[in-house]
């Protein structure tokens, strides 16, 4: 029965999960496995679009992102506002909060999602009960505030292009480790324009120009929601962005 589940469903089963099958996450045991299983409440599909997290709303639960892709973002009163990071299969989200205070930042669903659903109070048996686990949380949040250090020196120091060259190669490098490179070298891309000005701080005006200048350069290929990156050297030396051996991160 299970095999009929779509591809973005979560399967009722963690031992099923398809994300663990792509190599890009740590092995685990199968008691371990089981104990994720109890901690995990439900499963949630939200469309795209649909809110996975209200700013300035109470939210007492944690999510795994196992399908489809959703940024955190931060508004002003006037409405403006800036992506702060954006979310792919395999991510923990939620926390970025203390928990059980107002959320500071609101989660959106940029495409059809699917979550797995952790309750923030069961937090405390993951550290009782599963001590290495509990690592792997809190390596979890560490790491998210390495993404969050380089998206500031990007913001800050980075010129137009070699923002742009950055959110371009960051986000590739992310979606190969996942596997969901094409054979053609092509990726899913659902970002319009204006999700990218909101994540470098650019305007609309010059995000379409540093993408246009990147294009004619023979950089990169974004049509049609799709992504090749057609020299990836020229990127990684103007975003001075440089590979580096991947590690494996915990899934929850």
């Amino acid at each position: 029965m299970n095999a009929t589940l779509p591809p973005q469903a979560c399967p009722p089963r963690c031992h099923e999960c398809r994300l663990r099958r792509t190599g890009a996450f740590t092995p685990v045991e199968p008691q371990v496995l089981d104990f994720i299983e109890g901690f995990r409440s439900a499963t949630q599909p939200v469309p795209a679009g649909g809110a996975l997290v209200h700013e300035g709303q109470v939210n007492s639960r944690l999510f795994t992102l196992y399908s489809g892709w959703a940024f955190r973002y931060k508004t002003l009163s006037d409405g403006r506002r800036q992506i702060l990071n954006f979310l792919l299969p395999g991510d923990l989200v939620g926390l970025q909060q203390e928990f059980g205070d107002l959320s500071a930042h609101g989660v959106e669903a940029l495409t059809d999602c699917t979550l797995c659903v952790f309750q923030n109070d069961s937090l405390w048996a993951v550290f009782a009960e599963h001590p290495r686990l509990g690592y792997d949380v809190t390596w979890l949040a560490a790491h998210e505030e390495g993404h969050v250090d380089d998206h500031l020196l990007t913001a800050g120091r980075r010129n137009a292009t070699e923002r742009v060259a950055m959110l371009l190669m960051h986000l590739y490098r992310r979606l190969d480790r996942l596997g969901l490179v094409d054979a053609d070298g092509s990726v899913a891309f659902p970002l319009n324009q204006q999700h990218i000005a909101d994540a470098l701080g650019l305007s609309l005006v010059h995000t379409n120009k540093t993408l246009r200048r990147l294009a004619l350069l023979g950089l990169h290929d974004l049509r049609n929601g799709r992504l090749r990156l057609l020299n990836t050297r020229a990127l990684e030396r103007i975003a001075e962005y440089y590979d580096t051996p991947p590690r494996l991160l915990p899934l929850l």
